[in-house]
């Protein structure tokens, strides 16, 4: 493996201006949200005072419970006892339950979170960082999970869907017989195998699923897994949940960044809704208002105010936050002093700012995490041979295929000065047109633009002719954007983990995380 560039995100042309604004601090009100010791410095003290012993306890209770059937290595059982000192804070990522990981970037997350745990302890040693995959077991949409892919498959498993995934049990494994099919030969490919087996054994809920994959993978870096299916956890936000019931708190303190980043950059991640609730029985349905009663879509069930406080003070594991409200549920159960996330998530974080000081819970620290990209170097070497960067691919890559098959084009270079000469015979014209009557100016005027025009239709002519010409050129450039862009899309959101680990095992995650940049959001771009 060999780094080949680190290119930030600010020089990529399709990452969100917003994420791009937040990270050179051009965002009012967002300044101290950003990576920088001082700020970290700022927001110990910060949640230090806000951070109770007592929640402390009930955090290590839970996760006490939660990996009671796990066998846990020594840096997580110290980072367990860890978390009941004062001086001790979580850095967190959160993710969906996606069939074995989904998508490479859930383990660029979970490392980069890992990563940043130990850059923290080397320059705060008086305290202590203890990396938190918080685990979003309560979503209900399945079919956006029950999948995953590699170079050469589809894998996909069908359970009954409609209520928190996380509590799914597994029937269908289908899919394990045909991983095994693809990866038997690999050089790692039995751990693989393995791996998936353990996690995804008939019987095992989603959540047991992915608790037992992470923690073969991570449970040597210290990692813990939160599920936040949590009656206990819960009971720490029956007064926000109330707030939100009664007032519909986050969308009323929302509503002003809301107009704002709407404004500025056209609109919003995800909107906020009157109540941003879900309840909870065999499936998980939104709560709504009807001016008397509460509702709950799509069932019989409705309550009135009395009902659904009562039922809010008896049951809180039944109420679940939609993923505007989880932010807040998330920082007040942690001592947390960071997130990171996806742009995605960073965005809509954004918007929770007034509503973070509304609960009186501190806003965290925005990290939008790395993305790794692994090139095969007759890639590089053939990108290379073509005159181009890797970078040249997270540009406007029409521009970049046009400027190549144009390249020292002598028709192109003639019509340029040509049209270069008929702005300044038309600039000497117009200058003269100026001393007599008004209608012949703009006559010329009109002439200059219909002239130029003609200009402009025998360039895109000439392109079209020089792409059928050079067809094989053009095609070896767009085989090459899908080597870099399978499916047409970022690497990191197309294969699965195993692609990677199939070669290199463990050691591809170490290498990982030696080029994860945890101070910048960077696109790391890596030969192999």
């Amino acid at each position: 493996m060999k780094t080949i560039n680190k290119i930030p995100f600010s020089d990529i042309e399709s990452i969100p201006q917003l994420v791009k604004d937040f990270l050179n601090q051009k965002i009012e009100g967002f300044e101290n949200s950003t990576f920088s010791l001082e700020h970290f410095r700022n927001q110990i003290h910060i949640k230090q005072d806000s951070f109770s012993q007592e929640q402390r306890e009930v955090l290590y209770n839970v996760l006490e419970k939660q990996l009671s059937g796990f066998t846990l290595s020594s840096g997580q059982k110290k980072n367990m006892d860890l978390l009941k000192l004062p001086d001790t804070f979580t850095i967190t990522t959160g993710h969906q339950l996606n069939l074995f990981s989904g998508p490479v970037f859930f383990v660029y997350k979970i490392l980069q979170t890992i990563k940043t745990c130990t850059y923290l302890k080397e320059n705060f040693p008086d305290f202590n960082f203890v990396p938190v995959y918080w685990m979003a077991s309560e979503d209900h949409d399945f079919a956006e999970i029950n999948h995953f892919k590699t170079e050469n498959n589809y894998y996909e498993t069908n359970e009954k869907a409609g209520g928190p995934v996380g509590r799914i049990k597994i029937t269908d494994t289908y899919f394990i017989s045909e991983f095994e099919k693809e990866f038997k030969d690999s050089v790692f490919g039995t751990e693989l195998i393995l791996m998936l087996k353990e996690a995804y054994k008939n019987g095992n809920t989603l959540t047991e699923a992915i608790k037992t994959l992470v923690n073969r993978l991570f449970s040597e870096f210290g990692l813990l897994m939160l599920d936040g299916d949590s009656k206990d956890l819960k009971q720490q936000v029956k007064d926000i949940f109330k707030d939100e019931l009664l007032h519909f708190s986050l969308q009323k303190n929302s509503k002003n960044k809301v107009d704002f980043l709407t404004g500025k950059y056209g609109k919003v991640q995800v909107n906020p809704r009157e109540i941003n609730l879900f309840y909870l029985t065999e499936t998980r349905d939104r709560i709504d208002y009807n001016g008397q009663h509460y509702l709950v879509v799509d069932t019989n069930l409705q309550f009135t105010k009395e009902e659904i406080l009562a039922e809010l003070e008896q049951n809180p594991e039944k109420f679940s936050p939609n993923a505007l409200m989880r932010p807040v549920y998330q920082e007040k159960v942690l001592p947390n002093l960071a997130y990171i996330g996806g742009n995605a998530e960073i965005m809509y974080w954004l918007e929770l700012k007034d509503y973070f000081s509304a609960t009186g819970i501190p806003f965290p620290i925005l990290i939008p995490r790395n993305s790794i990209l692994f090139l095969k170097e007759k890639t590089v070497k053939k990108i290379e041979k073509l005159h181009l960067k890797t970078e040249d691919f997270f540009q406007n890559f029409t521009t970049i295929t046009n400027q190549v098959i144009m390249k020292d084009n002598t028709i192109l270079q003639l019509l340029e000065d040509k049209e270069e000469l008929l702005v300044r015979n038309f600039s000497e014209l117009k200058e003269a047109a100026e001393t007599t009557e008004k209608s012949f100016g703009n006559m010329v005027k009109a002439e200059e633009v219909r002239q130029l025009k003609s200009f402009k239709r025998m360039k895109k002519r000439l392109l079209h002719a020089e792409k059928i010409k050079q067809n094989e050129l053009l095609e070896r450039l767009e085989n090459l954007f899908l080597d870099v862009h399978p499916s047409k899309m970022w690497q990191e959101r197309v294969f699965n983990f195993s692609v990677f680990f199939s070669d290199e095992g463990y050691s591809w995650l170490e290498n990982c995380l030696e080029e994860m940049v945890v101070q910048e959001s960077k696109l790391i771009i890596v030969a192999i």
